[in-house]
């Protein structure tokens, strides 16, 4: 996979920036290519180069081995292309053959992408993943520092921790089995847990106020920033129960009010009563941590 996508950069590389971004790319490349002064030994050497990189180069053998039929047909036509354009340099037509020779590996590189989509994908699956991961890992770090700070009282860390890294050893398993997307979907799970757990830990009592918001307004957004962690978190737990059609009633009864005071926050925040917004925000999190623990993930608030 590596040799095929070295390959994609290196075409990519090679082609005029026209020519990859528009339908018109490859005429508008022949144009430039018309007016320059054309040398003979070069155009020769181009035709040379363009044939290896059409008949055996990694990239033809990717697209010969997906056996993906718009691939193997832009292989074809790029091959013709490549025998018209040294027609052409016999005919002494350096200007035509230099032309030929652009569209030729235009339509190859179309091939190349056309076979490789999957391992393409593939691939940034696997950074996504890694990038996430890493993610998790500085949250989870930062969770445990906060913790730190609030020394005893800081309820049901433990557990909050053990549900983090519950999620990171489902993620795990899955990457080791090439599973990158659902291991990126559990690692957003520990991800959204840590971060709510983190800011749960930062509201509510003295430690808020080591973070000297500036004004109410500034505290009221920080409040939004928390809630709306909330809200993703409880979102993708109820995807999966209603996947598996064990939605609870009251779960849901506790996202319901929790939107309600959301709205009445919201319309505060419109009339400049940050007190009263940042008092319903904080009311609508913590209806959101009820429905959290309900859905079995406990974290603490």
């Amino acid at each position: 996979m590596k040799k095929i996508i070295a390959s994609i950069a290196l075409l990519a590389a090679a082609l005029p920036a026209a020519a990859q971004g528009s339908p018109n790319g490859a005429a508008s490349a022949a144009s430039r290519l018309a007016a320059a002064p054309q040398d003979r030994e070069q155009v020769a050497f181009t035709l040379e180069s363009v044939g290896k990189l059409l008949g055996t180069s990694s990239a033809a053998r990717q697209i010969e081995a997906s056996k993906v039929p718009e691939a193997l047909a832009r292989q074809a036509r790029a091959r013709e292309l490549h025998a018209t354009a040294r027609t052409a340099l016999d005919a002494g037509d350096l200007a035509r053959a230099s032309a030929l020779l652009t569209e030729a590996r235009a339509v190859f590189f179309e091939g190349v992408r056309l076979a490789a989509p999957e391992e393409v994908t593939a691939k940034k699956l696997e950074t996504d993943y890694n990038a996430r991961l890493e993610s998790v890992k500085a949250l989870l770090g930062a969770y445990r520092r906060v913790a730190s700070e609030k020394g005893g009282a800081a309820r049901g860390v433990t557990e909050a921790i053990a549900q983090i890294e519950k999620f990171m050893a489902a993620a795990a398993a899955h990457a080791q089995g090439g599973r990158y997307k659902e291991g990126r979907a559990e690692l957003d799970r520990a991800y959204l847990v840590a971060k709510a757990g983190v800011s749960g830990l930062r509201s509510g009592d003295t430690l808020v106020r080591s973070l000297h918001f500036a004004t109410r307004e500034e505290e009221f957004h920080y409040e939004v920033d928390r809630n709306n962690t909330h809200q993703m978190l409880i979102r993708v737990l109820l995807e999966e129960k209603r996947a598996a059609e064990r939605v609870d009633g009251m779960v849901q009864g506790y996202v319901s009010r929790s939107q309600e005071l959301r709205g009445q926050a919201d319309a505060a925040a419109a009339r400049r009563d940050y007190p009263e917004a940042i008092r319903l925000l904080e009311e609508s999190t913590a209806e959101l941590v009820k429905a959290i623990r309900n859905a079995g993930v406990f974290i603490p608030g």
